[in-house]
């Protein structure tokens, strides 16, 4: 046996999912005895035979991943409850396993699997979706690439209007139905307390689980970005929103200021207030890197 297929086999049989009783499967997905591929690579020692010694890492990674899977999705079981998150972590977890080095990449193909899967959401898959959403950007803005932020000299001897400007890569722009952000930021405050008492701690779950299912719809347009390492959700006009949109696109200045109010009820001697007030903020937060030449 090559040191290749050694360790795709191992992988395989420590990736394979726990039994319900979260012990290793006695039986492998391809119908053979779990204890006899154990043998086959893996040698017994005074205490434990092959199948033992394998569980061990079989039940370790699981524990891993889902655990890791919870600390990044914490608004996603908010919203459906424990019970019922637990078996989507591991439905999803089985079907999507990791590929890669860095337990970071374990939800990165959440949303697509769920609009392909939403059973798992019950009667809050909308309201499950738009927290995804939300807490996917959360992590690309956390570790997105930064770069150089527009200064005032880039914007000598040029056209405003014909301007494109680039958007910060950890930027992620969302319309949402559901107003996730309050949720989500209450469900981590929420975890952040839960070593204060289990009592404490029991009450402020039911407290979320009441607040996630009186939720209603109410769209929200937001901005997840990056400034001074951390994360913050901003929430947007909709012709703001859809100015940065446009901009994120690749469209001119002009082309997106006359995108965003297309349709917009704003009066038209206040937009240019609007766009004034909007590109300070922006720039404020350091959002617009260097334009295209």
């Amino acid at each position: 046996m090559t040191l290749l297929n050694l360790q795709r086999r191992m992988a395989r049989a420590v990736m394979a999912p726990l039994s319900p009783t979260e012990r290793m499967r006695t039986v492998a997905a391809n119908g053979r005895s779990m204890r006899a591929i154990a043998a086959s690579f893996i040698k017994p020692n005074d205490g434990l035979d092959s199948f033992e010694r394998l569980e061990i890492y079989n039940r370790q990674y699981w524990f891993r991943i889902l655990s890791g899977f919870a600390e990044d999705f914490p608004g996603l079981r908010a919203v459906l409850g424990e019970r019922r998150f637990d078996a989507l972590a591991k439905a999803y977890l089985t079907a999507c396993p990791s590929r890669s080095f860095t337990l970071r990449n374990l939800g990165s193909r959440l949303e697509v699997w769920l609009r392909k899967h939403p059973s798992w959401a019950g009667t809050r898959r909308d309201l499950a979706m738009d927290m995804v959403r939300l807490e996917w950007a959360d992590i690309e803005a956390f570790d997105g690439k930064a770069e150089p932020a527009i200064q005032p000299e880039d914007l000598r001897s040029v056209d405003v209007s014909k301007l494109r400007l680039r958007l910060q890569p950890h930027i992620r722009l969302l319309a949402l139905r559901y107003p996730v952000d309050d949720l989500l930021l209450e469900a981590r405050e929420d975890g952040d307390s839960e070593a204060a008492s289990n009592a404490f701690s029991e009450a402020r779950k039911r407290k979320r689980a009441i607040v996630a299912a009186r939720l209603t719809p109410s769209p929200i347009f937001l901005v997840v970005h990056r400034l001074d390492l951390s994360v913050y959700f901003r929430r947007l006009e909709c012709e703001e929103f859809l100015l940065l949109t446009a901009l994120q696109d690749g469209r001119s200045i002009g082309r997106a200021i006359e995108n965003a109010f297309r349709e917009s009820s704003v009066p038209a001697a206040e937009r240019a207030s609007h766009v004034h007030r909007w590109f300070q903020t922006w720039t404020a937060f350091g959002w617009f890197c260097r334009p295209w030449q």
